[in-house]
């Protein structure tokens, strides 16, 4: 879903809950990710790996000056010999510590295994975010939750454009070179579709 897309969806949902909770659970991901110097795990299940929200927080990333918005994507099936950003398996939450963020998402209870190593990061100071089951001790053991019941207006891939394209826009990118991808995009496209100057 690319940006034009998201802002229709957001016209459609004006007045609805889902603006101000996929905003307020931006706001936590952003904050947790960016005031402790990044370190974002993301983690889903064996039979959902949202490969999908990774691939958008890391353009978010990008396109918002703010790296530490890209997450590492934790995978149950990861093999040595997949690509860098492929392999990294649950041994990586064992190694999660203070001052990192993991962000499980999961449309019902992740089970029992992935349960223990999440309250195991949590235990040792990661901050724990929630996106998907509405109940459960996923719930219970995160900071922050966004839950997305079965049967809800939006579906869990909806729900995710959602977030991470406001985890994008509401960061305050640290000022780089010439300033932000965007703003260079948006001078460019400016000018390109400027009347041509009035010659004498």
């Amino acid at each position: 879903m690319d940006a034009v897309r998201v802002a229709l969806l957001r016209e459609v949902l004006a007045g609805t809950e889902w603006l101000g909770a996929t905003r307020r659970f931006a706001g936590a991901l952003r904050s947790s990710a960016v005031s402790h110097g990044g370190g974002l795990l993301l983690v889903g299940t064996p039979e959902y790996e949202p490969w999908h929200l990774a691939a958008h927080l890391v353009d978010e990333a990008a396109w918002s000056g703010t790296p530490e918005l890209a997450p590492t994507l934790v995978r149950h099936d990861a093999h040595a010999s997949d690509p860098a950003h492929l392999a990294v398996g649950l041994g990586r939450l064992a190694a999660a510590r203070r001052g990192e963020t993991l962000l499980v998402v999961s449309p019902d209870d992740p089970g029992a295994p992935l349960l223990e190593r999440v309250h195991d990061a949590r235990r040792a100071g990661t901050t724990v975010l929630a996106l998907g089951a509405d109940e459960g001790e996923l719930t219970a053991m995160s900071h922050e939750t966004l839950a997305v019941p079965e049967g809800a207006e939006l579906d869990l891939d909806t729900v995710q454009h959602l977030v991470s394209a406001a985890a994008g826009e509401n960061a305050v990118p640290s000022v780089r070179g010439r300033g932000r991808f965007r703003d260079r995009l948006t001078r460019l496209a400016e000018s390109l579709t400027a009347p041509p100057p009035a010659r004498w």
